[in-house]
């Protein structure tokens, strides 16, 4: 087990952009349905997935801390800079000079970085903490 960490930032457009064809067909995950084949548009998965290109970075992760969250280790995460972190989110915070992902959630006066695996234990945060939130996940990328 290991816990879920950043081993790779990539700035956001950077790569030559490709555009892929969308169908207007949108295929059933459950009975088959007649597909069509009605092109609606090309799609590039930087529109998809990128709101904000000037604060959007991918990063690669490892680790099994957030597997619940359906974050699994080698998955490249869309991370929004300007996004303002609130409860729940899930963040990219840099703890003693180490990235990692977590779900920031506010306990009573002070914040907890959690794991989205029972095997490991909540970070809090104090105020004398060499922690701050690097940003928000807002998307993630997996090759199966």
């Amino acid at each position: 087990m290991k816990e879920t960490s950043v081993t790779q930032v990539m700035k956001a457009g950077e790569s030559k952009r490709q555009k892929a064809t969308l169908f207007a067909a949108q295929p059933s995950a459950g009975f088959p349905v007649p597909g069509d084949d009605l092109i609606d548009t090309a799609l590039d998965i930087n529109d998809l997935v990128i709101a904000n290109p000037a604060s959007t970075f991918f990063v690669r992760v490892a680790g099994d801390s957030m597997e619940g969250a359906g974050i699994f280790s080698g998955d490249v995460l869309v991370v929004d800079r300007s996004v303002v972190p609130k409860d729940s989110s899930i963040v990219v915070a840099a703890v003693y000079g180490e990235l990692v992902v977590k779900r920031l959630q506010k306990k009573g006066d002070s914040h907890l970085l959690a794991s989205e695996n029972t095997n490991y234990e909540p970070i809090t945060i104090s105020e004398n903490d060499d922690c701050f939130i690097w940003g928000v996940v807002v998307g993630s990328v997996r090759k199966f």
